[in-house]
């Protein structure tokens, strides 16, 4: 079946990008060399880049650069791609372009940013999802970037996400989700507490009250570095007013979030450290496996005492994780319900590379590339509008 591309209109792009403004110069120089001799080499194009089990991403949007460029010009050139989506890996082609050279010469700079950005982020989400073994990962970079790039960026979160298989997770702002009809989610900043005077509970109850039902309520607890001891009396709290409310679902409490500096230790994991006479096994920094397991043995012990409404509080936990670190937790079986990841998204590089590899000439395309370049035809390639 044919997979359709996002419409070009959704990608708002500057049309100064037609004048080579976004480009790099020595291309513009290339098309002013091209145009002024009136020479028009039919050539192709072609696109890759240097990982294995990436998640490409931006397809879409460099060739809608292309065509918003060069207007009705583009219908004389001939892409053929793969899908933002798809997996590919080393100096696989992802995309090939042909036709006259001195008409697309000098957007090779954008449409590579393009693939560039996109592919980076949805990667590491991929690679986060697939380590989570189907646990939501909530994306939570905005902060971490300019807003211009939002829009961008959580489409590719999307991307990333829907090629690991799920379809479970979100993002943090209503930008992020702009392409693809999505709104932002979130609960309790530190910010709510800190305007409560660092009472987490009275912040908790306030947002329970004000904020609509469906909206899930997930709190932070680590705001007195005691996360055993905050989430407790949070679910206390909100599991009274729910009674009294005769069960107002403004007081379900969904879950409670950890995010533990990298540079603290939680009180429980220092009463454990003491008690049990600390060697270095693990790291006590952090949100770690100890600090995890403690809030959810206490959450479960209060469900026993209580009732099943403790059992239900799922557990979030954000603060340096990356795939590596998900991955650790998933092997040792933490009971994480879902994870929050920030600016570890953006970290790491997947370049792209552009090369000319043949040129129409006589009626037949011969080699034209430098040295250790070649053209590498690729099946999986879709035309411009598949």
């Amino acid at each position: 079946m044919k997979k359709k591309r996002l419409d070009p209109k959704i990608f708002k792009l500057d049309p100064r990008i037609k004048d080579g403004y976004y480009s790099d110069k020595y291309f513009c120089r290339t098309k002013t060399v091209l145009d002024v001799d009136n020479h028009h080499p039919k050539v192709l194009m072609q696109v890759f880049q240097k990982e294995d089990n990436v998640c490409v991403c931006g397809i879409d949007e460099a060739i809608a650069i292309i065509g918003k460029a060069l207007g009705y010009k583009s219908l004389s050139l001939e892409i053929k791609a793969l899908h933002d989506g798809d997996i590919t890996n080393a100096w696989e082609t992802v995309m090939t372009i042909e036709g006259d050279y001195s008409l697309f010469a000098h957007l090779e700079t954008v449409y590579l940013g393009a693939l560039a950005r996109g592919t980076l982020i949805a990667t590491n989400v991929y690679r986060c999802f697939k380590a989570a073994n189907g646990k939501p990962i909530l994306f939570f970079p905005g902060r971490f970037d300019s807003h211009l790039i939002q829009a961008k960026d959580g489409y590719s979160y999307m991307v990333g996400r829907k090629a690991a298989g799920f379809d479970v997770g979100g993002v943090s702002t209503d930008a992020q989700g702009e392409w693809w009809g999505s709104e932002g989610m979130g609960t309790i900043p530190h910010g709510l507490i800190a305007a409560y005077k660092g009472d987490t509970v009275k912040a908790t109850l306030k947002f329970a009250e004000i904020i609509p039902a469906d909206i899930k309520r997930v709190t932070l607890v680590d705001w007195e570095n005691d996360c055993v001891a905050t989430a407790v009396r949070v679910a206390i709290a909100m599991e009274k007013r729910f009674k009294e409310t005769e069960y107002d679902t403004r007081f379900k409490l969904y879950g409670v979030r950890l995010d533990t500096s990298e540079s603290m230790v939680d009180r429980s994991i220092v009463e454990d450290m003491e008690k049990n006479e600390y060697v270095g096994d693990f790291k006590p920094t952090g949100v770690n496996a100890k600090l995890v397991r403690n809030v959810r043995a206490k959450l479960d012990e209060m469900g026993k005492i209580f009732g099943v409404y403790f059992f239900n509080i799922r557990i979030f936990a954000s603060g340096g994780f990356n795939a590596k670190k998900i991955s650790a937790f998933e092997k040792a079986k933490v009971p994480v319900d879902a994870y929050g990841v920030g600016s570890s998204l953006f970290k790491g590089k997947i370049d792209f590379t552009a090369d000319v590899v043949r040129i129409f000439e006589k009626g037949r395309w011969i080699h034209c590339a430098k040295k250790g370049r070649r053209f590498k035809k690729n099946e999986r390639l879709g035309e411009n509008n598949e």
